[in-house]
């Protein structure tokens, strides 16, 4: 069953590759979905694909890159929508 996720993640998230990170994995498990950064220092993630395989990337989330220091991973299970095609980094 395909499902989606909304999480925030904080610690220090930014400066620190943790996107490419989070890009690179959902891309590797075939989901797809965006993670950007956020004003207040957190980094967002959208990832939609298969209950199971989203909840491996959660688990990957919650280690980041070698520089990063993941604090916090807090998803929202939703239904997922179906509009992303890829898995990609927003620059906004």
């Amino acid at each position: 069953m395909h499902k989606r996720f909304e999480a925030i993640v904080s610690g220090r998230v930014q400066l620190v590759m943790y996107r490419d990170f989070a890009q690179r994995k959902a891309r590797s498990l075939k989901l797809v979905g965006e993670v950007r950064n956020l004003s207040d220092g957190t980094v967002s993630v959208v990832a939609e694909g298969d209950q199971e395989v989203l909840e491996r990337y959660l688990q990957r989330l919650h280690h980041g890159p070698l520089l990063a220091r993941v604090d916090e991973v807090s998803p929202e299970w939703k239904e997922a929508t179906g509009v992303f095609k890829d898995f990609l980094i927003r620059y906004d």
